[in-house]
């Protein structure tokens, strides 16, 4: 995250959750540990590249929790720290709210 001095915490807060993809990694990571392979089928859509610098910016920023695992062939997991925990917590209604809105506006399949 940048050192940007903001107004209130609305910025630091988009800011971490910022981007197309950042949201749905914490969201997928909710119900525990993921490898590489399965988290990238969970976020469909996203290339194998973006992904990987969404989760670096996510592990950078403190949210993401990378395990390596010293085995043949390599073995990682992605988990979210306690701050992401609390994100994903925070998320919960922007998520509830976001269903809602895209209903209503016929953005979303009843």
């Amino acid at each position: 995250m940048s050192k940007e001095n903001y107004a209130c915490g609305i910025g630091p807060a988009f800011e971490a959750v910022g981007g197309k993809w950042k949201a749905v990694i914490l969201w997928e990571l909710d119900g525990g540990a993921l490898r590489f392979g399965e988290l990238k089928r969970r976020v469909a859509g996203a290339s194998e590249k973006m992904l990987i610098q969404q989760l670096r910016a996510l592990e950078q920023d403190g949210l993401v929790i990378r395990e390596v695992f010293p085995q043949v062939p390599p073995h990682v997991e992605y988990s979210l720290s306690a701050w992401g925990v609390s994100l994903n917590k925070a998320l919960g209604p922007i998520a509830d709210w976001g269903e809602a809105y895209a209903k209503a506006t016929g953005r979303y399949p009843d």
